[in-house]
Formats: structure tokens, sequence, C-alpha cells
């Protein structure tokens, strides 16, 4: 693939990736706000900027087997990790910016459990095998990640458990 098109398709990917999100958070403030056919459209709109995202990560050849898939989500999570919050965090700390701080904290601390979480899948899928959970709580505050049981309260935040969404 020319260098070019390349930087399209991946400039692409960025883009309708970051509408599909966007488009999911107007959705839930539309439905908090009594809109629902509007939360409606935001939702089905937001799957076709998946679609585009998905169509574009494929023709990059970005899309691999479970394993590989699961190497790209190991590196991208501990770099986050290791090298981006804590120099995001550290900015923020510096010019004193709470709200940011926190936000990025909520992130870092999630991302230590995704992980662990990616690390030990891919050993199962290394095994031919697949992992063995009954359900994956999230805590909609802060993201905090956690299979099979929630806690009382999320440890990061302190969200009730009530709270988590279920998966």
């Amino acid at each position: 693939m020319r260098e070019m098109t390349k930087k399209n398709l991946s400039d692409a990917y960025a883009g309708e990736s970051q509408a599909h999100m966007r488009y999911q958070i107007f959705a839930d403030v539309a439905e908090k706000e009594g809109k629902p056919n509007i939360a409606k459209l935001f939702r089905a709109i937001s799957y076709a900027e998946l679609v585009h995202a998905t169509n574009h990560y494929r023709t990059l050849g970005e899309v691999k087997d479970t394993v590989a898939n699961l190497d790209k989500a190991i590196a991208g999570e501990t770099f986050e990790e290791e090298e981006m919050y804590p120099a995001y965090k550290a900015v923020a700390d510096l010019q004193e910016e709470k709200a940011a701080d926190r936000s990025f904290n909520y992130a870092l601390e999630a991302e230590k459990i995704h992980a662990k979480m990616y690390t030990d899948a891919k050993a199962a899928a290394l095994k031919n095998e697949d992992i063995k959970i009954s359900k994956v709580y999230i805590c909609p505050v802060c993201g905090y990640t956690v299979i099979d049981t929630a806690p009382e309260k999320c440890p990061v935040c302190g969200a009730p458990r009530d709270k988590f969404v279920v998966f």
C-alpha cells in the first residue's frame, strides 16, 4: 500500500473511531434529557461510524488472529499504563488541572488491570482455549474492571456496586 493511502486510511480510522465514541456519549446525554429518538439516531449513526472504522482498520491489515490482537491490546494498555498516563498526569498536576488529573488517574488505574486481563487471556489463547469468566463488571465512573464479582465499592473512585455495568 502506498504511503499516502496508508496515512489517509489511518487518519480516517482515527476520525471514524472518535465519531463513534462521540456519538455514543451524545446519545447518553440525549437519553438523560428525555429525548430517546435523538439518542437512537446518535446510536445508529455511531454504529455506522464503527462500520467505517472497522473497514479502514481491516484494509490497513491491522485485524489479525486472537493472539496477535491480544499482543496489540497488551502493548497498547502497557504503553498507556507506563508512559502515556503518567506523563499526562504529571502535566495536569504541574498545571493544577484537578479534573484532568482525576480523569487520567482513573484511566491509569483501569489500564493496569486491562493489561493483566489481556495477558491472562493470551495465555489461554496460546493453548487454543477460551478464558473462564462469568461476568465482567465495569465501574461507570472510573472504568475499574473486575471479573466475576464486583466489589461493594469501587476501590478507585468509591462508586457503589449497584452502579457497575455488567457484561
